[in-house]
């Protein structure tokens, strides 16, 4: 919790001084190291790992440096594979909306923004015909053997670990369910070097670092290593079919059960419809009215789609990257619809920063809301009595001091309505543009 807050302090004064969004001005603080010649600076590191860090979209980053370090290049181009080419090819955009209820806790809601629920980087190698190895271990001591031979092969590993047992992200140590990929780029006897956030690898001991890649309990000790030296199937098509993907999952059944409701276009009308619901329990009037819920609620609106399992702008940015890159082996259609895709970028970023800002303006209560909402998510029930005292000092505060108060119900109804008139913005750009994504994907549309 304290290196979180200091983190939150580096970025706010950056925000102050440079007028940047939250976002970049994160961004900008977890790059500040000047980024070296990896090899040279960094001798544990395999030879040819290029760059650490990804500058929008966290997997496909990582995913174009072990590509690089392998020597794969972009067919097209003769060069590395970029970053939004690889965010396209793993799917690109999405939507997943769900508004969770647990007893004795907040309303905790989740979107996904990217392209869901297959993983990313087994997409791309699968679409780009490039052979890869995928491995899992019970026991921690023949997974790090199998990590520490692939590296002295000069092979970096995809691994899936839990985030929060990362001690640079300022976590409490959490339940261990969400993935989080991060690639070991290489070992020395003591130490592995991570490619996560930031411009320089993260060292970590390799007994900690067993410790996260235990902690993720569904894919223990899960490894990725990419085996091929090259493509087997032809670029332009490994677009459509990528193109396809989207176009579907965004218009159509993605899990095939009731929960698809929740997904694509359908996700995004049902989130629109209850921001402006105002008389039900659904509403996020009453869903979200209270402060604490209405504070957790806008907290996880921004990093939803600015920051956890996403790019900045709800992906649309960087998807609307690839769609530009790949017109040029596609076809210029693709132009008009990376403009509509960049233009509900821009209306997600803005129902973000209105998140955000909103949230940044309820003074004195924000700091104790934020504690209370780390507590929920790395302990859950244990953490009961830590948040009874927590909400014992926001009542008094939301009593006694006018400038903690939360917005009115007149302000909620008025934030919630221009909320929902951003989302229909985004839905019906997005309708528009995959319209022409389907006639190139060849994907009728479904809904």
């Amino acid at each position: 919790m304290t290196q979180h807050k200091k983190l939150k302090q580096l970025i706010r004064s950056r925000m102050a001084k440079t007028g940047e969004s939250y976002t970049t001005a994160r961004r900008h603080v977890l790059a500040k190291a000047p980024v070296a010649a990896t090899a040279q600076a960094f001798p544990a590191v395999v030879a040819g790992y290029p760059a650490f860090g990804a500058v929008q979209h966290h997997e496909s980053g990582l995913l174009a440096h072990v590509l690089q370090a392998q020597g794969i290049k972009a067919p097209h181009t003769g060069e590395p594979f970029t970053e939004a080419m690889m965010a396209g090819l793993g799917g690109g955009i999405g939507f997943m909306y769900a508004v969770f209820e647990y007893q004795n806790m907040p309303p905790v809601l989740t979107i996904v923004a990217q392209h869901h629920p297959m993983p990313w980087a087994p997409t791309v190698l699968d679409g780009l015909g490039i052979a890869y190895r995928e491995e899992r271990s019970g026991k921690p001591a023949p997974a790090i053997a199998r990590l520490k031979t692939a590296l002295a092969q000069g092979t970096p590993v995809i691994t899936t670990v839990d985030r929060s047992r990362l001690p640079w992200h300022g976590l409490e140590p959490g339940y261990g369910m969400d993935p989080y990929v991060v690639v070991v780029a290489g070992c020395d006897e003591d130490t592995v070097y991570l490619d996560d956030e930031g411009g320089v690898p993260r060292p970590l001991a390799v007994q900690a670092f067993a410790g996260a890649w235990s902690a993720h309990k569904k894919g223990r000790h899960h490894s990725l290593t990419v085996t091929g030296d090259g493509m087997t199937r032809v670029l332009p098509q490994a677009i459509r079919d990528a193109i396809g993907m989207t176009t579907a999952h965004l218009t159509g059944p993605v899990l095939g059960n009731s929960f698809d409701s929740n997904f694509g276009f359908s996700g995004m009308a049902k989130l629109a419809a209850q921001l402006r619901d105002t008389s039900t329990k659904h509403g996020w009037l009453r869903r979200f009215g209270q402060p604490v819920p209405l504070f957790h609620g806008l907290s996880r609106l921004y990093e939803c789609l600015e920051m956890e399992y996403t790019a900045p702008g709800a992906s649309r940015p960087i998807y609307a990257d690839f769609l530009t890159e790949a017109a040029v082996l596609v076809g210029d259609s693709l132009n008009e619809a990376a403009a509509l895709i960049r233009q509900s970028g821009d209306n997600w970023s803005r129902l973000a920063t209105l998140a955000q800002q909103t949230v940044s303006g309820l003074g004195a209560f924000t700091e104790i809301a934020e504690q209370r909402l780390a507590l929920m998510f790395s302990q859950g029930p244990a953490a009961t009595p830590l948040l009874r005292e927590l909400n014992t000092r926001l009542e008094a505060m939301i009593a006694e001091q006018a400038d903690t108060q939360p917005l009115s119900e007149t302000d909620r109804r008025d934030l919630f309505g221009q909320m929902a008139g951003l989302v229909e913005s985004c839905l019906a750009l997005e309708r528009q543009a995959v319209t022409t994504l389907s006639a190139v994907g060849g994907v009728p549309l479904n809904r």
